[in-house]
């Protein structure tokens, strides 16, 4: 299995990040999930592929970059795509499927073609879930840190009352996921990156 290093996914951000402030919030956000997921690595006993966490963690937003105009100003409203983008990107790079669908299937607690479909979600119908134990734990860490502005970490309560929105099923879903990863001490990194914390 073939596993990029952090200095080439460095790199390909670099090359394909259309703004210097675009990659230094992609960028960013992508080194704190990572540095979440070790987190929880560290008091976890999980049959995962450390070294894939991390270049999951590493990749997942890099579609991001796809939704950023001309201008600079990153297209909102689109912004459910980002997934499917970069598992775009990846694959035009030549990536394996495996490291793409970090991509496709870190967001929310999962897109589902019910999603898709019942809320007219701009995206082919189909199952964005993860489906193995690092794809989910890239999910769950990526939970914890907002790259809005100014970008924030996000407790698990402040979470659940977001995803809230989506119907209680991913409120529950979320909650599953808490049980079984339990929540990452966020204060050291909220105060190594200077971060709030909602």
């Amino acid at each position: 299995m073939w596993i990029p290093s952090d200095t080439e996914i460095r790199r390909l951000h670099e090359r394909v990040a259309p703004t210097p402030e675009a990659f230094d919030s992609v960028w960013t956000h992508c080194e704190i999930v990572c540095r979440i997921a070790e987190r929880l690595l560290d008091r976890l006993d999980l049959a995962v592929n450390i070294d894939l966490v991390r270049a999951g963690c590493l990749l997942h937003d890099i579609g991001v970059y796809r939704l950023y105009g001309r201008d600079g100003v990153l297209d909102h409203p689109n912004y459910i795509r980002h997934g499917l983008l970069g598992h775009e990107l990846l694959r035009d790079e030549g990536y394996p499927d495996y490291l793409c669908r970090f991509c496709s299937c870190h967001t929310g607690v999962g897109v589902t073609r019910s999603d898709i479909l019942d809320q007219g979600l701009p995206l082919p119908p189909g199952e964005y879930v993860p489906a193995t134990g690092e794809e989910e734990l890239v999910m769950y860490a990526d939970k914890f840190h907002s790259k809005k502005s100014p970008p924030t970490f996000v407790s698990a309560g402040a979470y659940s009352v977001g995803v809230g929105r989506f119907g209680p099923a991913k409120v529950a879903r979320f909650a599953e996921l808490v049980g079984t990863y339990g929540e990452p001490d966020l204060f050291p990194l909220v105060e190594a990156y200077g971060h709030g914390l909602a």
